[in-house]
């Protein structure tokens, strides 16, 4: 038995997980060495027929901070991964049939944001051209902008949001469950931790993220401290050369650099919606949501954006849960639907 019926039968799922691997050239040489092929992971609904006239709509989902492809199909007692409530929706007929494509946006610093950076290589590119290209043309999908949405949780939620606004036309509705927004709030705490950890390792990043590695169990300062590194490699990188980056504070003193948070902010999605209206117009859901109690302050950051939209002239699903930041998955029981429903269908 194939590895993947094999898998997807462990996972109690009626549709069929496959496990594939593509090679993106816009990974490819990037400075921190990650691998240009990748695992793209899709899972068919019932009934899907590789050789049959039936197209289905796909949703695109992003994983978030430290996440991998592997981790969303991963299994938990107690809970579903986003592969099982798709399943499971389809099969209670609550959502239209669809492909679920998982994206693997991992790097040496724990992840990509999603974005296109001279330091970790052209994540946006390798989703929108390379991840997409490879789904249309293995799959039977609904090969346009109406059959394609755009998902994610965390770090995912933002890139959800970033790759709607960086490459309209791809996806005809996105949702942002805890999405990374208003980094004023949600950055800065970190910042002091971050530069006291990296003073231990004689201020050099290279050090820090080789001693990150070796180690078996890391402390919270040190994951908090890889995680600003993984965020400034996206926002703020200083050249195409390994752990060559522009830190939003001074290292030796720990000092704000405004300069070098500008950059940051020019990603943020609350200061990114007011100049993105012809990209979020044409979309079908724009769908946010996040825990009033989430650690990161996050749920404002999904407040703003939605006012931010709404002050555009243009409609928004914005939910709130008395949640925190973990475990967040019983939300797509609403949001995978949400987005299923907009998209093209093709029931022939």
């Amino acid at each position: 038995m194939a590895m993947e019926s094999t898998y997807g039968t462990l996972l109690g799922l009626r549709g069929a997980l496959h496990f594939d691997r593509i090679t993106s050239a816009a990974l490819a040489g990037n400075p921190l060495g990650d691998p240009a092929e990748r695992a793209v992971i899709v899972y068919t609904p019932p009934g899907y027929d590789p050789k049959g006239s039936r197209a289905y709509p796909v949703l695109y989902v992003l994983h978030g901070y430290s996440g991998d492809a592997l981790a969303l199909v991963s299994a938990r007692p107690w809970e579903h991964n986003v592969v099982q409530w798709a399943d499971r929706l389809v099969h209670e007929r609550r959502m239209p049939p669809v492909i679920l494509v998982i994206v693997d946006g991992f790097t040496r610093l724990g992840g990509s944001q999603y974005i296109d950076s001279i330091h970790n290589g052209n994540y946006a590119t390798y989703t929108v051209r390379d991840v997409v290209g490879h789904v249309d043309a293995s799959y039977r999908t609904i090969a346009r902008e109406g059959g394609r949405a755009v998902r994610g949780k965390s770090s995912g939620g933002f890139g959800s949001m970033h790759l709607v606004m960086e490459h309209p036309g791809v996806f005809a509705a996105f949702a942002s469950h805890s999405g990374d927004a208003y980094f004023n709030y949600a950055a800065p705490p970190a910042f002091p931790s971050v530069q006291r950890t990296l003073e231990k390792h004689d201020f050099s990043i290279a050090t820090f993220v080789e001693v990150f590695e070796k180690k078996f169990k890391r402390t919270q300062p040190e994951f908090q401290t890889m995680e600003i590194l993984g965020y400034t490699a996206a926002y703020s990188p200083r050249s195409a050369k390994a752990f060559d980056l522009d830190l939003p504070f001074d290292l030796h003193t720990g000092a704000l650099r405004d300069d070098v948070f500008a950059r940051w902010l020019a990603f943020d999605p609350v200061e990114r919606v007011a100049g993105a209206q012809p990209a979020l117009q044409r979309l079908r859901l724009r769908y946010l949501d996040c825990g009033r109690r989430d650690e990161y302050g996050l749920d404002i950051g999904a407040r703003l954006v939605a006012e931010r939209i709404r002050e555009l002239g243009l409609e928004v699903r914005h939910e709130e849960f008395d949640d925190d930041h973990r475990n967040v998955g019983y939300r797509y029981e609403i949001s995978l639907p949400a987005l299923a429903e907009v998209l093209d269908r093709n029931d022939h």
